[in-house]
């Protein structure tokens, strides 16, 4: 069965989809680092868009030229990941290039490192995720050294293309090769949850719950 964006956005959430993968045996889908949302958005769902960055000290010959390579090259329904190793050297992402990405259909960014302009993004309510700001420009201190390969965050990888899910309690990557079987695994969860709380509600012990239904 084939799963909209739109409905596991609406119905699913990031903790059954992990759940769904640690039963398919691929435990560590999820960067254990503080990456929360700066703009009032805690949900975000979509395609990875997979950017490489490097901290850099002199000056850059070609600036922005990757980057923006990158936004230009957004589809309808991509994250922008940035992979930039948790330097916090400057704000790599601002108000711009959210703009960009946007008309190219991107539907928001997670950074690893700094993001900047955080009004203003807020304002035009543009997810991003990171692990925190810097008033700092870009140019001159980071840049995109790849685009549209596997990166890592925290050590857990991200493909281009990869279903992402990004909520409150944190960011999760679904493989391509397991994607399937995972969105499966959790809306079945998700239903079962739901008739389980039903009958938590209704009096029935937690215990005896669990062991009709197997949840938790």
């Amino acid at each position: 069965m084939t799963y909209g964006l739109k409905e596991i956005e609406e119905k699913l959430y990031s903790a059954v989809l992990s759940d769904a993968m640690d039963s398919l045996g691929y435990r560590n889908q999820s960067p254990n680092i503080d990456l929360r949302p700066y703009t009032g958005i805690s949900i975000l769902v979509g395609r990875c868009k997979t950017t490489l960055w490097a901290d850099m000290f002199h000056e850059d010959p070609n600036p922005y030229a990757l980057e923006l390579q990158a936004v230009d090259s957004c589809k309808e329904g991509d994250v922008l990941i940035a992979a930039a190793g948790g330097s916090m050297r400057s704000g790599i992402w601002g108000e711009l290039l959210s703009t960009a990405a946007r008309n190219s259909g991107c539907k928001g960014v997670v950074v690893d490192g700094a993001i900047r302009d955080v009004a203003a993004m807020r304002k035009m309510a543009f997810p991003a995720f990171a692990l925190g700001t810097s008033v700092y420009d870009s140019l001159h201190r980071q840049r995109v050294i790849d685009l549209d390969v596997p990166v890592e965050i925290a050590g857990v990888t991200f493909e281009p293309g990869a279903l992402l899910f990004c909520d409150e309690d944190g960011i999760v990557v679904v493989p391509r090769e397991i994607e399937e079987e995972t969105l499966a695994k959790a809306f079945h969860k998700v239903e079962a949850e739901n008739i389980s709380r039903e009958e938590i509600r209704n009096g029935m012990k937690a215990s005896l719950v669990y062991k009709k239904y197997g949840v938790l």
